[in-house]
């Protein structure tokens, strides 16, 4: 294929278990840099979000963040496109969720927020997934009251994350399963264990990548894509070529073109060298 443009999820893809960047992964977004493909990161994070050490690699651009919520221009500091949850279907929404068992957060304008009594309650909720909670307590600003603080910046939101406690999986599952019943507005995907992420339709991984592709000229047939959850899906989709991480779940790989291997594996640069022909 024609490789004009490569979009990758992090947690689970282009990232190992232990949120860094395989050297071999690194060598091969250099190697394909220097062919002139454009590389873009595919994320439910916000910008500031991104480590540190693969945000600071000269030649990554353009952004796809909050699950498609947002497509950014870091050269001209400036939103491409924008798939923002309504404010008044985002309180609904909490409302709701505040007669469950769960916790929840939000993006809004690539600022988290999350209700102080909620971050107390949070450490159980991240037995199996210690780095939500680190990244919890450095990305989210804790409110007294998170819809008030909402109501007061009166602002769409990008994204709200619900997080369920680890044992309670069947209540997970059903939401999952069910959110779009609810909420019609909303898609409803996953990226860790035990959360759901809820995006406006208009959003979506896919449509940011076909949004970008718009307003650089590239085709969504010169584009591969790799990720390993739900919100990845439209993104694999989107592409070319959607490529499945190894340690993706089953419906992730029944979307994709191709299966690579895992992240710990660096799954995502061997699948490039072998694409793009590089030795």
């Amino acid at each position: 294929m024609i490789c004009r443009l490569i979009a990758f999820d992090l947690d689970g893809t282009l990232l190992d278990n232990k949120k860094r960047i395989p050297e071999e992964n690194l060598r091969a977004l250099e190697a394909a840099a220097e062919r002139g493909v454009l590389l873009v990161p595919a994320t439910g994070r916000i910008l500031r979000g991104i480590p540190p050490a693969l945000r600071e690699l000269p030649f990554l651009r353009y952004y796809i963040l909050s699950n498609g919520a947002t497509v950014y221009d870091t050269a001209e500091e400036r939103t491409l496109c924008r798939g923002d949850i309504p404010l008044d279907l985002a309180l609904r929404v909490m409302d709701y969720l505040d007669t469950l068992p769960v916790l929840y957060d939000c993006y809004q304008n690539d600022v988290g927020w999350m209700s102080r009594a909620m971050y107390e309650q949070a450490p159980p909720y991240f037995v199996n997934e210690p780095f939500m909670l680190d990244m919890i307590e450095r990305l989210r600003i804790r409110v007294p009251d998170l819809k008030e603080t909402l109501r007061e910046h009166d602002e769409p939101v990008q994204k709200i994350s619900v997080f369920f406690r680890p044992g309670d999986r069947e209540r997970r599952r059903w939401h999952l399963a069910h959110f779009s019943e609810l909420f019609p507005e909303l898609s409803a995907s996953t990226s860790i264990s035990n959360n759901i992420e809820l995006n406006s339709v208009r959003a979506g991984k896919g449509n940011g990548l076909l949004a970008l592709c718009g307003a650089l000229g590239v085709a969504p047939e010169d584009c591969m894509s790799f990720g390993d959850e739900s919100n990845d899906i439209s993104m694999l989709r989107a592409a070319g070529r959607g490529v499945a991480m190894g340690n993706a779940s089953e419906e992730v790989k029944t979307a994709a073109d191709a299966v690579c291997e895992s992240n710990e594996d660096s799954g995502v640069g061997k699948e490039i060298r072998r694409v793009l022909g590089l030795a």
